[in-house]
């Protein structure tokens, strides 16, 4: 098993399209006692009540905000199909989101790995910035019957998702391991410890 003697933590990039189970595997590493970096809750958070972003956000997007944060549909409404709006959009929350991540892996420098949780890590290039990739997966049937049984979901809503996805087989190929959620959970959170355990760093722990 490899030691790292430089004390640089193992960067895990997890992923997996909608409805895969990737932030219930994401709970486990946690669990398992990796540090978990999760953009989107990240994101949420700043973009809730007394959020860090909130200002920026209304300033930028004028009646798009409230008492509780930024307001989605009507901030969705203002950059949809709009490319220059979405880039402004972006201008704002992707530096926040670098900042917070760099005060993340300062905080947890002294880990043997950690994981950064990102649902696109293949569409935003995210996977040439990670050392591994981990993918999580179900079979096509489990991953509808999970998303559709979501409030406001559609058939219709689902394809669209899926369509703006890199294929689940397509992530699978290019994964260094990847994760079945169509099995019960404890099969899947055995699954992760067996990972962790063979993963390079493991030996700190």
């Amino acid at each position: 098993m490899i030691e790292q003697t430089d004390h640089k933590p193992l960067i895990i990039g997890l992923t997996g399209s909608i409805g895969m189970g990737k932030s219930t595997v994401a709970s486990m590493f946690q669990d398992a006692g990796v540090p978990v970096f999760d953009a989107d809750a990240e994101v949420r958070a700043m973009q809730g009540p007394d959020g860090a972003l909130v200002s920026a956000i209304e300033k930028a997007f004028p009646g798009s905000t409230g008492p509780d944060g930024v307001l989605r549909e009507k901030l969705g409404s203002q950059v949809f199909g709009d490319k220059a709006a979405l880039a402004r959009l972006e201008a704002i929350v992707h530096p926040a989101v670098g900042a917070r991540r760099s005060q993340f892996l300062e905080e947890n420098r002294d880990a043997a790995m950690m994981v950064f949780d990102i649902p696109l890590l293949f569409e935003g290039k995210g996977h040439t910035q990670v050392d591994k990739i981990v993918v999580v997966s179900a079979p096509a049937a489990v991953q509808r019957e999970r998303v559709l049984a979501r409030e406001g979901m559609t058939a219709e809503k689902f394809a669209h998702i899926l369509s703006l996805q890199t294929p689940d087989a397509e992530k699978r190929s290019r994964a260094d391991h990847v994760i079945d959620t169509g099995t019960s959970l404890e099969e899947t959170r055995a699954e992760v410890r067996k990972l962790i355990s063979t993963l390079p760093g493991s030996a700190q722990k």
